[in-house]
């Protein structure tokens, strides 16, 4: 599926939509003004264009819109990595994966740990 990339504003919404989808405008936008200042109608026109954009799906047939996220939350991040992994870093995702570790002071031991596991992981099944 060629999904187009969320904008930053729509990635916004749909880390929302990951948490309460199926959900309304309204309760989407109620969840959004908890983090950033927004407008109802703001909120409204991004879910439409969204809907155009195929980003979500809408469901009319109640008075009250209800919208879903297309893709997963899971399925949307592999997308936008493997879109930034080719555009950024030449297809090469140890050049992207030593970028992301060797400019981060922040990873914890636990995530080192995690990171670990996974690529023990993915070379186990390489063999």
């Amino acid at each position: 599926m060629n999904t187009p990339k969320p904008t930053k504003t729509e990635l916004a919404i749909l880390n929302v939509m990951w948490q309460i989808s199926p959900a309304t405008v309204r309760q989407i936008h109620e969840e959004l003004i908890k983090k950033a200042k927004t407008s109802y109608t703001t909120t409204l026109k991004m879910l439409q264009v969204m809907y155009q954009k195929g980003l979500v799906s809408r469901n009319s047939e109640q008075k009250a819109h209800i919208y879903e996220p297309i893709l997963t939350k899971k399925e949307t991040q592999a997308q936008m990595l493997d879109d930034l992994k080719h555009r950024l870093f030449g297809g090469s995702i140890s050049s992207l994966v030593l970028q992301a570790l060797g400019n981060n002071s922040e990873t914890s031991a636990k995530e080192i740990e995690e990171i670990k596991a996974l690529l023990e992981n993915v070379e186990n099944k390489n063999i």
